[in-house]
This record gives structure tokens, sequence and C-alpha cells, in this order.
């Protein structure tokens, strides 16, 4: 026989919770001739019985009641699945925190948060210590904030070694500029990296040119290369996130955006940048799309990762009717385009193999090229010559 003070060191429980079992039924305890309360065996053994039941999920009302009657297998499915859920939530809270500890990657997480709450998240980054030049290239190129400084260095170490850092082609944006109703005298080229379009908008127009970019060092080699050719005199490099822009607003006659509007989105892209044109000003932008209604899983995939807004014409065309501009018009860009891109770099990645081929930033480049390689056609850059009202 047991004193309370006994039962409860033998089982593991308080006092207090061992009065409130004897007040449920669950133990009956004898008062002896000292007034004390005594406990059997056989409560001892109820008690070890309850604890078993409720580390499967049993209430201890249910566990009482299932001391005297069989289970119910319903209710033992729905603790189950309860469980199971609960179970899934904790192990998602764990490889979340340890992500965030740097113990793993990052990067389905970030893409996920990019999916829900695009502007949150780069705010967040910002709050976190990036700057929002490092928080927009953690969002479209690493992936990983805890990789990231070492991702731009390598990737940065391999874009470094080319020119061109987009697919484009001078017949395209000269067939672009060709339907610009009237000759620019007002440019900002946005997004203009190392200044492919802008160098040949300022060789085939009189115009003063303003060439965006948020990387200075590329702004630089612009600036080199205007020299070079005696350009420099119209062109002025503006170091400036393309969303805040800071020029004067109804200013300027066209933009030009090749190959960016993407990072912005391309109806957020509209409404931005539209208070810079004057009336009946022109703005000029190229946007990846879909050119078939069934494309391989592997193309899906790949850019459902790479670019979850990616869409078809009909959206594109939707896009730009909704935000109040006219389309002039459009057409997709040629193989040349890629082929001008893609062939500096995959020769530029060979280059490099011995020294960065297992580095993720190599890696990610040489699938892009493979998909380039295999799949173009189902998808390309279309070009958009659109005119503000």
């Amino acid at each position: 026989m047991y004193r309370i003070s006994q039962l409860a060191s033998r089982v593991g429980l308080s006092r207090s919770a061992l009065l409130y079992y004897e007040r449920l039924g669950l133990i009956q305890g004898q008062r002896g001739n000292n007034g004390y309360r005594y406990y059997s065996e056989r409560d001892v053994q109820h008690v070890l019985l309850i604890r078993q039941l409720q580390a499967g999920g049993l209430t201890l009302s249910e566990c009482q009641h299932y001391m005297h009657s069989q289970l119910d297998r319903a209710l033992l499915q729905q603790r189950l699945m309860q469980l199971e859920q609960e179970t899934a939530a904790k192990q998602q809270a764990h490889q979340l925190l340890s992500a965030l500890l740097g113990r793993s990657s990052l990067a389905y997480w970030h893409h996920a948060l990019d999916q829900v709450a695009p502007d949150a998240h780069l705010d967040w980054l910002q709050t976190q210590g990036f700057s929002r030049k490092d928080a927009i290239q953690l969002k479209w190129l690493s992936k990983d904030m805890n990789t990231h400084d070492q991702y731009m260095h390598d990737f940065m170490q391999i874009f470094s070694g080319v020119s061109q850092w987009g697919p484009g082609s001078r017949e395209d944006t000269l067939a672009a500029l060709a339907n610009v109703p009237f000759s620019p005298q007002q440019v900002v080229d946005i997004g203009c990296g190392q200044g492919h379009s802008t160098l040949l908008l300022a060789q085939n127009t009189q115009a003063q040119i303003i060439a965006n970019d948020n990387d200075e060092s590329a702004l630089q080699r612009l600036m080199q290369t205007a020299e070079q050719m005696g350009l420099n005199e119209r062109i002025k490099p503006h170091c400036a996130d393309m969303q805040q822009l800071d020029l004067a607003k109804g200013q300027f006659d066209l933009l030009w955006a090749e190959g960016c509007a993407y990072i912005v989105g391309v109806a957020q892209a509209l409404r931005c940048w539209s208070p810079l044109l004057r009336p009946e000003g022109v703005l000029v932008f190229s946007d990846l799309i879909w050119l078939t209604e069934q494309p391989s899983d592997e193309a899906a995939v790949f850019w459902q990762q790479e670019y979850p807004a990616m869409t078809h014409l009909g959206q594109r065309l939707e896009d730009i009717a909704n935000s109040g501009f006219k389309l002039l018009h459009t057409f997709t860009m040629t193989e040349q385009a890629w082929f001008n891109y893609s062939q500096p770099l995959q020769q530029r990645l060979h280059e490099l193999e011995s020294e960065l081929g297992e580095s993720q930033a190599w890696q990610d480049i040489q699938t892009e090229l493979s998909i380039y390689q295999h799949f173009l056609g189902e998808f390309g850059y279309q070009m958009f010559v659109v005119q503000k009202p």
C-alpha cells in the first residue's frame, strides 16, 4: 500500500494531480486507522495505464471513459490525423529554423514567401541588414540569405568576363526603335547593365540618354566604352533602383527597358514608369513569355522557379491595356539575340569550370543555358512598343 506522496513519487505526478484523478474516480484510496489514505498496486497500474493512453493523444476524460469500455477507432483515427498534422508543422518549423541558422538551404522558403508576400519579403530582407540592391539580387539570383555573398561573388566573377548580360541583338533593338513614331530627344535606358541598348540608341538617335542601373561597376564600364566610341557627351550614368528613379516627371519622350521589367513585375513597371513620360511618350520593354500552351515539364518547372509570373502574350497585352498604354508594335526577339548572350556565357563557364564548377552560381547558369538550348521556342523574349495617351 502507498500513501499519496509515495504514489506521486512512483508514477511521476504531483499530489494535486492524483487528488484530481481520485475525484474523477480513476483511482480510489482507502483511509487507514491513522487517517491517511492508502493506494494499492492496482491504483499504481491504473495511473500508469492512463498516462500511456494520454501519450496517444487521449484527454483525461476520454481515458476515464475508455477504462470501462472499448476504444472508439474513429476517435483514434481523428487523434492520429491531428497528431500527424502537428508533427508535420513541427517538422516544418524545425527545417525553417535550421535553415535560418545556415544549416540547410533557404531557397524554397524564399521562393514560397515571394509568392505570397513579395513586397513584405523585400522589406524584411532589408531589415535583416541587406541593402535594397542586395535584397533584389537575393530574390532573383542567389535565393538564399545565408549564402548570398559567396553566390554573388561567383556570379559577378562569371559575368565580368562577358559584355552582354541578357538576350539581345542590334537587329531587335533597332527594329523596336523603328516603331517609335518620332525622333526621341530625352531618353532613359532603364536597367541598362553594361549598355548594349544604350550605345545603340546613342548611335542611332541624337537624344540625350540617361543610363540607369543599380550596379555602379556596370555603369563605369558603359561610360568607358561610350568614351571610346565618342558618345559619352550624350550619355549620363544614373545609379539607382529602377523602382525609385528620382528623375523629373513628364520630361522624357522615350523609356527603354530591355529584359528588366520582370524584376519589378510588368504591371507594376508600367505603373511605376508611366509618370516619367510626357504625353504621347513611348515605352519600349521586353519580357519573357510562353510561346506555347503546353510547354515541356522541365521548362515549366524551371521557369516556375526562376520567373513565377511568366505568362502568355495575351496576359501581357491585357496588362498594357489596363495600365492605359496603347500598343504600337510587338514582336518576338530573334534566336540571334539568345545566341549573342548564351555563346559567350557558355565559353566563360568553360573557362571557369575548374575554379567555380562546384559553386551554386556556376551550376545555376549552366542549367539556364541548358534550358535555352533544349527548349527555346517554347518560350522567348517579346518586345513591346507602347505609347502613353
